[in-house]
């Protein structure tokens, strides 16, 4: 740690901000042998953070999941950027509105009955992505989804283009009736009426 003369060395030294960082784990019922905080603050959680239908309104930042995450059911409306779960995310059945910049999901994203609306730069998903039930009408061009892309009651009416989907894709009760020419798709398409 750096002190700088002339300052608050509680800011210049990020003593509160650690202090705030210990509290939201022990507030959280998550015991200090489960987590490490480095010299930057960067957190890193060594297994799965399951904070399902808690009390939790927001998550540190810089936050590093070594296993899943799953806030379904929770009062978050917020996530903070550049965070990374190295297995699935579940944000189903909460009021998020939108993704930080620079997600990475390991594993699947579960977004269903969420007021998500649009996709930010650089999502990186190595799953499914379950957007069911959301008001999103348009997915970024250029992705690729490693598993199975679940677009079932979206406003969704056109796929995006060069769209891979490593798995299965459906689009029951949604207004597509064309499926692009650059699409690939390695199972089944749910859902399209010729």
């Amino acid at each position: 740690m750096e002190f700088t003369r002339g300052q608050n060395p509680k800011l210049t030294m990020n003593i509160g901000k650690r202090a705030e960082i210990i509290k939201w784990f022990s507030d959280s019922v998550i015991r200090s042998a489960d987590y490490r905080i480095d010299d930057q603050l960067n957190i890193f959680v060594y297994e799965s953070l399951n904070l399902y239908n808690t009390n939790i309104t927001k998550l540190p930042d810089k936050l590093t999941v070594n296993g899943w995450l799953d806030l379904r059911y929770t009062n978050v409306i917020e996530l903070p950027d550049d965070l990374v779960v190295k297995e699935s995310l579940y944000l189903s059945y909460i009021k998020i509105m939108k993704l930080p910049n620079n997600l990475k999901v390991g594993g699947s994203l579960f977004l269903d009955n969420t007021m998500i609306t649009n996709f930010p730069d650089n999502l990186l998903i190595n799953g499914d992505l379950n957007i069911t039930y959301t008001n999103i009408t348009k997915l970024p061009d250029n992705l690729t989804i490693n598993g199975n892309l679940y677009l079932s009651h979206t406003k969704i009416s056109k796929l995006p283009y060069n769209l891979i989907v490593k798995g299965y894709l459906d689009i029951s009760n949604t207004k597509i009736t064309k499926l692009p020419t650059d699409l690939v798709v390695k199972g089944e398409i749910y859902g399209f009426k010729k």
